[in-house]
């Protein structure tokens, strides 16, 4: 490279939306951005020693790294790859090879020669060439630890092809967000199709009771959380947690729907079935005989007791019954005004009895709504904290990330600053002091930093979509963000 290498890198791509105004400067930001730096050398006829020394490979290549004195055109020129090779790889390992074959008529058909007609030496450097590789080469990665998958990768090259296109300067800072955005969203799509699927295999409607339904949905919604959570990063402001939190309630909320409409199917016509002789005599007259009040509530406690024998009636079963009997009160006062064993007292006290049971099953409907209400108020609870329990878990790693990148970028200022002082360059010493102090305050801030004030806001945007939750307010937010 010329020595307008580092200055003509950030203006064909930039680490940072907002640059600094020293190329150099905002050069730097790419070491978070590199892979590792693994030096082959093939053919390798030199000895490893230095100054009499025997060295290591790696030591072999720091050696060919070092800066040489100098400001003369002619040494920069020399000194530029070295120096950017520094800069941009904090990890770097070298290997050297032999020659594959000492004979020369071998090498001219290495390609069709036998793996035993192969230098032993150049075999065992192979080997330990291969094991690194295999055992420390990592994939690619983004900023804050985060992995180029195939399909990231195909979006990244779309988005840097597009700004190119349109003669703006790819910035790595933006692609990642172009990203995120793309990524984020079809996180949204996996997780919501992962709650559906399982759902659909686990629930069998009509449910016995609501709870159950809600049991398993908090199971699948925990799983699709974890979904998201896995294929999502970046996702700043929460938008597209809180559209997955969104998607899931409507999702449920269609779930539920269709339980209870498998429950009020299904009860319906049970009971159809088990007051068909119920209907049947009273359309022919059969209570209308003295004593025929008695014969109708025997008839009727007899409907009663076998659909409360019927299987899996669901979350609709009362609401049919007492549906049921609503339709029955007319009936039965016109048998029981014209049942003439009854005396007129016995006929009013017949009368409060039916206000008085049809009030208790009024009563206990009323009841039963009232616990369907604190049971979905409890599932909305239950979302919440597993969103942030979730999302609390997810930030702290991805903290942890950060920390460590920049605490290996920090490493390799150390030593870079430690060789510039040993070889002599202290033209470019204080701007590296500088750098270092101001990356080392950033860690050790945010070592000391709490999450706890990002996860109150998450928590606040995450609750304007969980009504139940919204509405308890802030009160309920402590209880579920561990400090």
């Amino acid at each position: 490279p010329g020595p307008g290498y580092v200055t003509k890198l950030t203006e064909l791509i930039r680490a940072k939306s907002s640059p600094r105004s020293d190329g150099i400067e905002d050069a730097r930001e790419f070491v978070g951005f590199f892979p590792d730096f693994i030096w082959t050398v093939r053919d390798f006829t030199l000895e490893l020693k230095l100054d009499g020394h025997c060295i290591t490979e790696d030591q072999y290549l720091e050696n060919a790294l070092q800066l040489v004195p100098g400001q003369d055109p002619q040494t920069q020129t020399s000194n530029w790859p070295r120096e950017c090779i520094r800069q941009f790889f904090p990890r770097r390992k070298c290997f050297v090879f032999d020659w594959p074959v000492s004979d020369p008529q071998l090498l001219a058909k290495i390609e069709s020669i036998s793996e035993s007609q192969l230098n032993p030496n150049f075999q065992k450097q192979l080997e330990n060439f291969c094991s690194y590789i295999f055992s420390h080469a990592t994939g690619k990665r983004l900023g804050e630890g985060i992995l180029v998958t195939g399909s990231r990768l195909g979006n990244l090259v779309q988005t840097y092809v597009d700004a190119i296109n349109t003669g703006t300067v790819p910035c790595l800072e933006n692609a990642v967000k172009t990203l995120a955005e793309r990524e984020n969203s079809t996180a949204v799509q996996k997780a919501a199709e992962h709650y559906s699927e399982q759902m659909a295999q686990r629930v069998r409607l009509p449910t016995d009771t609501l709870q159950e339904l809600l049991s398993v949905h908090s199971a699948c919604e925990k799983e699709a959380i974890a979904v998201f959570m896995e294929h999502s990063f970046k996702d700043d402001q929460w938008k597209f947690q809180k559209k997955l939190v969104v998607t899931i309630e409507e999702r449920k909320k269609v779930f539920m729907e269709q339980n209870e409409s498998a429950s009020l199917s299904h009860c319906q016509a049970e009971l159809d079935k088990l007051s068909a002789s119920l209907r049947e005599s009273i359309s022919h007259g059969t209570f209308s005989v003295p004593g025929g009040h008695s014969l109708y509530l025997e008839a009727r406690k007899k409907v009663e007791q076998d659909y409360e024998q019927v299987p899996r009636k669901g979350v609709k079963a009362s609401e049919v019954f007492q549906n049921f009997l609503k339709s029955q009160i007319t009936v039965e006062e016109s048998i029981l005004q014209s049942d003439k064993a009854l005396s007129d007292g016995q006929r009013a006290m017949a009368a409060e009895l039916a206000k008085k049971e049809a009030a208790e099953k009024e009563l206990e409907l009323m009841r039963q709504q009232q616990e369907k209400k604190e049971q979905e108020i409890e599932a909305q609870m239950r979302s919440f904290a597993e969103n942030m329990t979730q999302l609390q878990k997810k930030m702290e790693m991805e903290r942890e990330n950060i920390l460590r990148d920049q605490e290996r970028v920090l490493d390799h200022k150390l030593k870079a600053l430690k060789d510039l002082l040993l070889e002599g360059v202290e033209e470019k010493y204080e701007d590296l002091r500088r750098e270092i102090k101001l990356r080392d305050e950033e860690i050790k801030a945010m070592k000391h930093s709490s999450i706890q004030n990002i996860l109150e806001i998450a928590g606040n945007i995450l609750t304007e979509v969980l009504p139940v939750v919204c509405n308890m307010g802030m009160q309920i937010l402590s209880s579920y963000i561990v400090g």
